[in-house]
């Protein structure tokens, strides 16, 4: 794990297949997810955000539980939660955040709403390219890889939002900072890439 930059400090070495069956099989309960996640231990908080039930959790409780993010493993699985939630409002409010597994969190949200929001607008969607133009010089490895994964999901999202993706990400490629140029040039790479463009098509 801790080759991986996971946090082992309140780790028990449970395998993420094994804390996802036992999910399956403890269903969702808000109340028990809060008090697992009081818990301050890893594979307590994994399998409070796979029981939590999105339509309960408040903007509130999400705010405090990004209080105790310290690892991009329990950022990304609380942005999927987040984003099932509909707590969109958190995602300006998170990128502005100066802390890094917070910031990380509103660009790891802005993927997962691209992916699996299938009927969500492609306005919704595209208006959160600024915010990834305007963080794309953050160089913290955690908030600069999760911008770049954001910028690629949005363009491979559909026709619609490859083509203002693309332009956003050969911008980027042009720009005289390094990682603004970095997140540009990988982005380019991949959304030029001929099989994605031929699903696209």
């Amino acid at each position: 794990m801790a080759r991986f930059g996971i946090v082992t400090d309140r780790a028990l070495g449970i395998s993420n297949p094994d804390i996802r069956a036992v999910a399956r099989l403890a269903k969702r309960d808000h109340i028990r997810a809060k008090q697992l996640w009081q818990s301050d231990i890893r594979e307590a908080r994994l399998l409070a955000l796979c029981t939590a039930e999105p339509k309960r959790l408040t903007a509130e409780e999400a705010r405090s539980w990004a209080n105790d993010f310290n690892s991009w493993e329990i950022v990304d699985c609380a942005a999927d939660l987040f984003v099932e939630a509909r707590l969109d409002e958190l995602i300006p409010e998170f990128a502005a955040d100066r802390r890094e597994f917070v910031r990380r969190a509103a660009f790891a949200m802005i993927s997962g709403a691209a992916v699996h929001r299938k009927n969500e607008s492609d306005m919704t969607i595209l208006a959160w390219l600024p915010l990834i133009e305007t963080h794309s010089r953050d160089s913290r490895n955690f908030v600069r890889k999760a911008i770049n994964w954001a910028l690629r999901s949005i363009g491979k999202r559909n026709r619609g939002c490859h083509g203002p993706a693309l332009t956003l990400a050969k911008l980027l490629a042009e720009s005289p900072d390094k990682t603004a140029r970095w997140i540009g040039r990988d982005a380019v790479k991949e959304l030029s890439g001929e099989k994605l463009m031929a699903r696209l098509k």
